[in-house]
């Protein structure tokens, strides 16, 4: 496959928004509001414009991943970090390896500029494959209520979290 990955672009946006609502179209664990998610994340002053990937084949768009900038914050200090939300493929190109590369293309732009580490809610057989491990390790947790099994956390640099304790704090385009 020539899949090709690149930034997106505004003239994208439609098309990704399409391409996420197909993609949680049959998920169980979906609220199917994925691709509204992504509109309000780009509006919204924590939108990373690098961070929002296309992968592309034939000129079609076929997967889209998303990275927002979030903070943890205990009782004295903010810690800047990525949220990885969504990573959608359209259903006739899944299980080939595109969330693979669009994740992998993700977390190298993200350490690339700067980013110390990456947090995630997500499959727990799915996610660790790339380094992600529960959040709980680093003594943080979600301001949203999730499974302590698929809130999970990577270093993208060594020590990225070390001393980082606290709730990370989503903003209401997550509600």
């Amino acid at each position: 496959m020539g899949i090709i990955l690149s930034t997106e672009k505004p003239e994208d946006y439609e098309e990704v928004i399409n391409l996420t609502d197909l993609a949680f179209k049959d998920m169980p664990f979906s609220n199917h509001k994925e691709g509204e998610l992504v509109h309000k994340l780009r509006k919204g002053p924590n939108f990373v414009e690098e961070l929002s990937i296309v992968a592309k084949l034939d000129g079609k768009i076929i997967g889209h991943i998303l990275f927002t900038k979030l903070y943890i914050k205990d009782v004295e200090k903010s810690y800047e970090t990525l949220e990885l939300a969504p990573v959608s493929v359209l259903p006739e190109y899944q299980r080939k390896g595109i969330g693979s590369m669009l994740i992998n293309e993700g977390l190298k732009r993200a350490k690339e500029m700067g980013f110390k580490s990456v947090m995630v809610v997500g499959h727990p057989d799915y996610y660790p494959r790339f380094g992600f491990q529960k959040a709980e390790k680093y003594n943080i947790k979600s301001s949203i209520e999730v499974p302590a099994d698929v809130f999970m956390a990577i270093e993208l640099i060594e020590n990225g979290l070390k001393d980082v304790a606290g709730t990370l704090i989503y903003p209401e385009e997550f509600a």
